[in-house]
């Protein structure tokens, strides 16, 4: 795949940047595995926005995605490569043995007609391949990652990212995160072998406003051009930095401000992904 470039016929096509999408073979078929998702544009149950610049964005079908490949012993045929409008990384459609469909995360160089195959260790380290952590040779690049065993992989699926394999340490496995961030994860968690496809996506240039309201992103106005009573950043004569650390609307810091919270899977962090944070444990 490459980055595609148009003819600059407006401003903004100028710079207007895709990615091809040559390696795109079908079209959604499978209507059972198709769920529209309501929009909330932000909102929460009572109707509030909780985040706001959001908008329901472009009309789109959600893809039901197979995060635990837990279809042990029963090979499946890569049917086709597929658009998936809720991800950056491209999916493919899986026909097992049996009958059944399934979608996954499409692997760098995973293509039409190869085989996939899901079992806790003995299978072949190639792309597409999911196996158990601790049956997964040292130095293998790996995506769609367990946290849990059987929840279902919930790291490392963004396109063009992979975490690579660094030792073992008693019942964990020690990953390198796409982050540089270091950690132990249990050995019975399934991972799946190679990169996450599409990795072209980071070049994308979204070069014009309307792009990103079909994304669901609404226009964002910088506190300094408000008045006082709308942000604390706002007011002064002429462009004036707010004389203050950065802040939200309402007062609380930002920009740097710590927001994570402590969780019992800190302990599991070996290397924080910041060069100047503290080791852990």
């Amino acid at each position: 795949m490459a980055i595609k470039t148009y003819r600059p016929i407006t401003p903004s096509r100028r710079f207007y940047t895709n990615v091809d999408s040559s390696d795109i073979t079908a079209k959604a078929s499978v209507r059972s595995l198709l769920v529209k998702l309501p929009t909330t544009a932000g909102r929460n149950n009572n109707g509030r926005i909780t985040s706001r610049h959001r908008q329901a964005g472009a009309k789109k079908l959600y893809r039901i995605i197979d995060f635990k490949r837990d279809k042990f012993g029963i090979a499946g045929t890569v049917s086709a490569i597929e658009y998936d409008p809720y991800r950056n990384c491209r999916i493919a459609l899986i026909t097992y043995v049996d009958g059944e469909k399934r979608y996954i995360l499409q692997a760098k160089g995973l293509n039409v007609g190869d085989i996939v195959e899901s079992a806790e260790s003995g299978l072949d380290v190639k792309p597409g391949n999911t196996m158990k952590l601790k049956n997964i040779p040292i130095g293998t690049l790996v995506h769609n990652v367990e946290l849990k065993t059987g929840k279902g992989g919930q790291m490392v699926r963004s396109a063009g990212t992979s975490a690579q394999i660094m030792g073992r340490d008693g019942k964990y496995v020690s990953l390198r995160m796409p982050s540089s961030e270091m950690r132990l994860v249990l050995g019975e968690c399934l991972a799946t072998v190679g990169i996450v496809g599409n990795e072209e996506f980071a070049n994308i240039v979204i070069a014009k406003a309307g792009r990103q309201r079909h994304l669901g992103i609404r226009p964002q106005t910088r506190g300094s051009a408000m008045n006082p009573i709308d942000h604390p950043h706002g007011g002064g004569e002429g462009k004036t930095n707010s004389g203050r650390h950065p802040v939200t609307p309402w007062g609380k810091p930002t920009k740097g401000a710590k927001t994570r919270r402590k969780k019992a899977s800190d302990k599991l962090i070996i290397t924080r992904r910041k060069p100047n944070a503290k080791r852990v444990g």
